[in-house]
């Protein structure tokens, strides 16, 4: 069983940066694929970025990509979700998930494990 915890979100002008942790216990991510999805009020929950913890090949959506970039940290068995030019548009809760399988998805139905969330605010 793993057990992720999300931290790092806040209120950020448009235009700043925030860096989201995710944090795994139980066991490592050495086998795994680990993403992050994002939630709107109102909204379905939506695919962000993804790494393949073995290779530490990254993926992103569209709607992030050069913007955001998301990265591991083996020795400390964590995940980060670099977010820089954050928009309003960015507002949302932020999961970190993972899979036991260590090929990445883009649904939500894929992963098998999901942190609590983290909100963060982009004001204008």
């Amino acid at each position: 069983q793993v057990q992720l915890v999300e931290s790092g979100g806040g209120l950020v002008q448009a235009g700043g940066s925030l860096r989201l942790s995710c944090a795994a216990s139980g066991r490592t991510f050495s086998r795994y694929a680990v993403a992050w999805f994002r939630q709107a009020p109102g909204k379905e929950r939506e695919y962000v970025a993804a790494i393949r913890w073995s290779i530490g090949s990254t993926y992103y959506a569209d709607s992030v990509k050069g913007r955001f970039t998301i990265s591991r940290d083996n020795a400390k068995n964590m995940v980060y979700l670099q977010m820089n030019s954050l928009k309003p548009m960015d507002t949302a809760v932020y999961y970190c998930a993972g899979r036991s399988i260590d090929y990445v998805g883009s649904r939500p139905d894929e992963y098998d494990y999901w942190g609590q969330g983290t909100q963060v605010t982009v004001s204008s």
